[in-house]
């Protein structure tokens, strides 16, 4: 009996998907659930497994095929009514050969001296260039960035945060939290936490435009800017004003485990009423971050430096961060952002309520 193997359902805002090399050739034998080829989305890659055990008997679409949801891109027939083997099929060949990166054309020979073999991904020798096709995840992030900035007004306001007392709080706690929860008391519980205080102050940071019409979040949907393999991912952490520190973590170190497998889901990334961006963690001292429309909103955090402050009329060295939060203008006026970021800044020089177990809604 023949099976078709389809294209998962996609989510409404994802159309299509490209198809990554096939992991199994006509001929093989496959398992039920084993992974036969991967689907590159513009948020994230999906698996496409095997729905029966059997052989591979047709691939009905290529490697570089645009595929959309429902759509058979393979063939499994079970039982033992049909052996095909690999020395008696050929694999699919593409309707249209996808490019592959340009191989950079090495130096002249020498005589005498053999030519060295360039690989596509070698380093590019002086004078030459390489060209190969953006991925659909960073198609979709330029899309998005120069949507973003085309159609809101964006405005961005600074400030700068005390951590010694989260690093106070973390020396003390950590070690117990670790043995405790399973996982690390990291920054971004602190700053989720403090976050979600501060969007309760102030809903207008947590809202949205659609047309004309404001639209009022209930739920804090935190996304979490997140460094993968395939670029920048932006996962969400839903409710998050419901959410325990220790929850806050683990959730967070989950989506950094997948992102590195590269096994987000669309779900994953689906939705988010605000965003937190660390460019910290690279070593960023400033910047500006840009919107993630539909958002109104985006927190970005960066690294922690020790410099002379003043404090009760002396000098003295803190680890300081400076705090950026971009805003939509036509939503947020400039009284309401600024105080949105005092009041995150508040809650970070405070931070023993932040720490305490529960949600933050608890503890207002």
């Amino acid at each position: 009996m023949k099976f078709e193997v389809r294209v998962p359902q996609l989510s409404d805002s994802v159309a299509s998907g490209t198809l990554l090399p096939w992991r199994k050739q006509v001929g093989e034998t496959v398992a039920r659930d084993e992974p036969l080829v991967d689907l590159e989305t513009d948020k994230v890659i999906l698996e496409i497994p095997a729905p029966v055990s059997g052989v591979l008997v047709e691939l009905r679409q290529p490697e570089g095929a645009v595929v959309k949801a429902d759509e058979v891109v393979a063939v499994i027939e079970t039982g033992e009514s049909r052996v095909v083997t690999a020395s008696t099929s050929k694999p699919v060949q593409p309707t249209a050969p996808v490019t592959p990166p340009a191989v950079v054309s090495a130096p002249a020979q020498k005589a005498g001296v053999p030519l060295p073999v360039v690989p596509a991904a070698a380093p590019i020798p002086p004078g030459e260039s390489r060209r190969e096709p953006m991925t659909r995840l960073r198609q979709r992030v330029a899309e998005r960035l120069v949507a973003a900035q085309h159609t809101a007004a964006m405005l961005t306001t600074f400030n700068e945060v005390n951590m010694q007392p989260v690093n106070e709080l973390r020396q003390r706690f950590k070690a117990e939290f670790e043995v405790k929860h399973g996982v690390k008391l990291g920054y971004m519980s602190f700053f989720v936490r403090a976050v979600c205080q501060a969007l309760g102050q102030f809903p207008i940071v947590n809202a949205a435009i659609d047309g004309s019409d404001i639209v009022w979040q209930d739920n804090a949907d935190i996304g979490i800017a997140i460094s993968s393999p395939r670029g920048l991912v932006v996962p969400i952490l839903r409710r998050a004003q419901t959410l325990s520190s220790s929850e806050i973590e683990r959730a967070i170190a989950g989506f950094g485990q997948r992102a590195r497998e590269t096994k987000l889901t669309l779900e994953d990334l689906s939705g988010g009423t605000f965003s937190i961006t660390n460019g910290g963690v690279f070593g960023s001292l400033l910047s500006t971050p840009i919107l993630n429309p539909p958002q109104s909103a985006i927190l970005g955090m960066h690294t922690i430096q020790e410099r002379p402050v003043a404090e009760n009329g002396q000098v003295v060295i803190r680890p300081m961060m400076y705090l950026a939060l971009t805003y939509d203008h036509r939503l947020i006026d400039g009284r309401d952002a600024v105080q949105f970021l005092v009041a995150v800044k508040t809650a970070l020089e405070a931070p023993d309520r932040l720490l305490l177990e529960g949600s933050p809604e608890e503890h207002r």
